[in-house]
């Protein structure tokens, strides 16, 4: 048995919530280049989520589900998980990004995972919009710490991990798995990462080659 560990925005989705989220009120332009220079390690992770949830102060609780019901997996990721589940691996999601957008995607697929640690936009206590603050173990916490936990939660030795990230804020946990695949990484990441893969398809082969995936499923 071993434990996956995926990113979500930019690795197992190809949108990037805090952008859907600002499309909504009008912000999405300065939510994408503070996500540009945080994943590029030029600002601090926790500051830039915070500039991001701020901007989304006031967003309506109704614009933010239609941006959550936007987040979609991108080709082959559901197939992936659904086969890493079937072959008794350990599946977690490790995500800055927010938890209601992780669900709606992963509901939409019909799969899941079975670990999710993650981030949320609190409502005001009307439940009608966005506060602009953000909760949640990842804004301060980082990955490794989050998957040392699960690894030793499920009786996994580290080296016996396998972490698949795209941005700086994965950085902590390409660190210390045993394994670790960039998806598409951004410069400052790519020499941390063992291997790198553009697709899903690619992600498979180097599972497939590192005996994670059984060789009787190709």
């Amino acid at each position: 048995m071993t434990v996956v560990a995926f990113d979500f925005d930019g690795t197992l989705s190809d949108s990037e919530m805090t952008v859907l989220l600002g499309d909504r009120c009008g912000v999405a332009d300065e939510m994408a280049e503070i996500t540009e220079q945080s994943m590029n390690d030029e600002i601090d992770y926790a500051e830039s989520l915070r500039k991001r949830a701020a901007l989304l102060e006031g967003l309506s609780a109704e614009d933010a589900r239609a941006a959550f019901e936007q987040v979609e997996l991108r080709e082959g990721a559901a197939d992936l998980i659904e086969e890493l589940n079937d072959a008794g691996v350990t599946t977690a999601i490790l995500t800055g990004g927010f938890e209601r957008g992780v669900a709606a995607a992963l509901e939409r697929e019909g799969t899941s995972v079975d670990h999710i640690v993650s981030n949320r936009l609190p409502m005001t206590d009307d439940e009608t919009e966005l506060t602009g603050d953000v909760e949640g173990s990842l804004i301060e916490g980082t990955k490794d710490d989050a998957l040392e936990t699960l690894a030793a939660d499920v009786g996994v030795d580290l080296e016996d991990t396998v972490a698949i990230g795209d941005g700086a804020n994965d950085l902590p946990m390409l660190n210390v798995a045993g394994l670790a695949i960039g998806f598409v990484p951004k410069p400052a990441v790519e020499p941390h990462c063992d291997v790198v893969v553009t697709t899903m398809g690619e992600a498979r082969t180097e599972l497939l080659e590192a005996d994670v995936l059984p060789a009787a499923d190709q």
